[in-house]
């Protein structure tokens, strides 16, 4: 099948989405013509063997040479920007977070040939809406670069770990402030905060740490700096015993659903996309208490053509029950052998697969 690809190639979540499919049409034996979004070609979160190296910068070195635009073409990006196209048959691969689709991102999605959703609950939204190209496809393990590490980081305490870019839509100060309420100074437990938001100048990110924190210390609370290598963060997922996952909304939730792929409990908020990969068994369950409207005035602006709507919301003392029943969990057994059957659930090759049927 000849077609090319269009995506970043970068070390942010888009683009760890990206080197995933690359390794796996690598993998194939396949030699689709790759367009990377920025012309950038930045390898250094990947643990990258040289024939790969060199099979992706010979298939985007022909693109420019080789492409046409009735090839079939893959894109992997945001719906801003998607309307745009190298290709007559662009199937578009994105994420979206929140419930109500501006007439702009409607109108992305019907000029694109099909378009490809990780969660089952924007695919709901689309369609119900007269969208009639939409199709899902689960994300994947990425087991190149992330995998179970054999050790015993802190025997004496429960390590909760919370992810993701600081930001409104991710509640990490709900989630902080709950937590130090029923945990703070407690020597038993220890919240590790792999939250920078690299969007944000270092001054800035400490100030709205310092504000959650409402300038009082917890011996208990770290904060750690941004980890773009992907072998220093599989060590930080391995350290925890508890990943929270309570975002008001998400297309996945890769960090979360890699921590419970290696074996680890968690506390997940029951809606949206994760509830396509977490359920009673591999995960306490939190179910929303409602909505609330998205807007911080940063990333989701009122008015604006693109991320409107609302995120889910949860009640605190629901929180903290669900972060009891999980260190029950962790307490019978540390390993989550539930969750580590994620990896052959959501593998790369069905996801891969399941592209490639879509570009048929």
């Amino acid at each position: 099948m000849d077609f090319s690809v269009n995506l970043p190639i970068n070390s942010v979540s888009f683009g760890q989405v990206s080197f995933l499919i690359l390794r796996e049409l690598f993998n194939k034996k396949l030699n689709p013509l790759i367009c990377p979004i920025g012309n950038q070609l930045d390898f250094s979160s990947q643990q990258c063997e040289k024939d790969l190296v060199d099979w992706i910068n010979s298939n985007a070195a022909k693109f420019p040479v080789l492409h046409n635009r009735e090839n079939k073409i893959f894109k992997l990006w945001h719906l801003n920007g998607s309307l745009e196209s190298y290709s007559n048959h662009q199937s578009l691969f994105s994420f979206y977070e929140l419930d109500q689709p501006t007439s702009t991102e409607l109108n992305i999605v019907k000029n694109n040939e099909k378009v490809i959703f990780s969660s089952k609950y924007s695919c709901q939204i689309f369609e119900s809406l007269g969208c009639k190209n939409i199709h899902h496809i689960p994300l994947a393990f990425d087991k190149y670069n992330f995998s179970k590490i054999n050790k015993n980081y802190f025997p004496e305490r429960i390590v909760f770990n919370l992810t993701g870019k600081l930001e409104k839509r991710k509640r990490h100060s709900k989630i902080i402030k709950a937590w130090i309420k029923k945990f703070g100074n407690n020597p038993k437990y220890h919240l590790q905060c792999a939250i920078y938001n690299p969007f944000f100048k270092p001054e800035d990110n400490q100030g709205l740490i310092n504000s959650i924190l409402e300038n009082k210390n917890y011996f208990n609370v770290s904060f750690l700096s941004f980890m773009q290598d992907n072998k220093i963060y599989n060590d930080y997922l391995n350290s925890s015993d508890i990943i929270i996952g309570m975002s008001g909304g998400e297309g996945w939730g890769l960090r979360e659903f890699h921590s419970v792929a290696l074996g680890k409990h968690s506390v997940i908020l029951n809606a949206h996309a994760y509830k396509d990969w977490a359920n009673s068994k591999n995960s306490t369950l939190v179910d929303p208490s409602g909505m609330e409207e998205a807007y911080d005035n940063v990333f989701f602006q009122k008015n604006s053509n693109f991320n409107q709507g609302n995120i889910f919301d949860f009640n605190e003392d629901d929180f903290i029950s669900a972060c009891e029943k999980a260190c029950e969990r962790v307490e019978k057994n540390r390993v989550n052998e539930e969750g580590l059957k994620l990896q052959e659930t959501f593998s790369s090759e069905k996801m891969v697969d399941n592209i490639l049927n879509i570009l048929k």
